[in-house]
């Protein structure tokens, strides 16, 4: 029993890491005040170029900085559309999505049945191997931890420094960070960046940890997820993390109970996640107070500083 419950708590660790750095990512983005549809496109972009770069090589921890580099280029693109020619994000977003998705496509067609180099779990010689508890906290990989600490720093960049209220402030009033002096343009293409470079990460570990092979349109609508947890967590950087397993968990218990033996369609199973995602958004839309408490004021509206 101890055996099953600790491979049910791994696979539900794997399955919440993706979902945890590409929400973490537009989290900082939105604090910003831009608001980018185009994760799913990010992902995928990054998931091709992790599993490429580490079957070329042969070393997976290169896949993971061109799965990072790869979402951080292609989040520039949405930046200049967005923030330098002022397009409406939420078109671009969805543009960038499909480009993505496409590009994905077109580049991962001839990696296709390829066998992946695996990103292998850290083992600690005698914390690893700590009975039940060993292999959930000090037998992860890189990736697992590093989710974790950008969480955590995340959130005290944002609430502990400088920085981060300066990144709240372009979020909630624009203008006032301009009439400061602050470079509203130069701030909000960096916190796009960096949620692109989480979204490649994000990607980048679906093709080398999760399921190390790359299949078009293996991302499976995780950046749409990523989006609506942002929501569900109020732009609040724990609320992400605790929601990021609570999916994760959602997901691997349904095919769990399949796996015992409980009659539950496939289709259903692989719907759960999405049909959670939209009863969270309903809810939280129903609660104009909780959210209204966090959301940049400023989210998805564009700033010219001579208009």
């Amino acid at each position: 029993m101890s055996e099953q419950l600790l491979s049910i708590i791994l696979t539900i660790i794997t399955a919440s890491t993706p979902l945890l750095l590409a929400s973490m990512g537009e989290l900082v983005a939105e604090r910003s005040g831009v608001i980018n549809l185009g994760v799913e496109g990010m992902m995928a972009v990054g998931a091709v170029s992790g599993f490429g770069a580490a079957l070329l090589t042969g070393s997976p921890y290169l896949g993971v900085v061109a799965a990072l580099v790869a979402g951080a280029a292609l989040s520039l693109l949405f930046a200049f559309l967005t923030l330098t020619m002022v397009s409406n994000q939420v078109a671009t977003g969805l543009a960038l999505t499909l480009l993505g998705l496409g590009l994905a496509g077109l580049a991962g067609e001839s990696f296709v049945g390829q066998p992946g180099v695996q990103l292998q779990k850290i083992h600690v010689p005698g914390l690893s191997d700590i009975p039940f508890l060993g292999p959930i906290l000090f037998g992860q990989d890189l990736l697992v931890y590093a989710a974790l600490i950008i969480a955590a720093g995340t959130s005290h960049v944002l609430f502990r420094t400088k920085a981060g209220l300066v990144i709240r402030a372009v979020g909630d009033s624009h203008q006032s960070a301009h009439a400061l002096g602050y470079s509203v343009a130069g701030v909000r293409y960096l916190c796009v960046m960096f949620g692109g470079a989480c979204a490649g990460l994000a990607g980048g570990y679906l093709s080398l940890a999760y399921t190390p092979q790359w299949v078009e349109n293996m991302t499976a609508g995780r950046g749409w997820i990523a989006l609506a947890l942002v929501v569900f967590a109020s732009w609040l950087p724990w609320r992400i993390v605790a929601g990021a397993y609570l999916f994760g968990t959602i997901t691997v218990m349904g095919f769990a109970l399949q796996a015992h033996g409980i009659g539950i369609p496939s289709q259903l199973l692989s719907a759960l996640p999405y049909v959670v995602t939209i009863l969270v958004l309903v809810v939280m839309s129903g609660n104009k107070a909780l959210t209204r408490a966090n959301t940049p004021a400023c989210l998805g509206q564009p700033f010219v500083p001579d208009r």
